[in-house]
């Protein structure tokens, strides 16, 4: 008969914190659908509130209402304990 490996692993804790000197971004893609998607993109914005205006602008000169919205923060890992 052939020999079994057992493994056992501990549970190591980490929680995760947004690191507050490190400036969230926030991002839109125009993805309204024609005959192809429009692909228009804000850049990298600050504020939720610039994203909000770019959309708004873009909508007003093309009429697109679909987007695309993605916001990045940088998060630390706060280690724990192993269990």
């Amino acid at each position: 008969m052939g020999k079994t490996t057992r493994y056992r692993f501990r549970e190591y804790h980490v929680t995760t914190a947004t690191d507050p000197m490190a400036l969230p971004t926030f991002k839109a893609l125009c993805v309204t659908s024609e005959e192809r998607n429009c692909a228009a993109s804000s850049g990298e914005m600050h504020a939720p509130e610039e994203l909000t205006r770019w959309i708004a602008g873009h909508c007003a000169q093309t009429g697109h209402q679909s987007y695309e919205q993605t916001m990045r923060t940088v998060v630390r890992a706060e280690p724990g304990a192993w269990q």
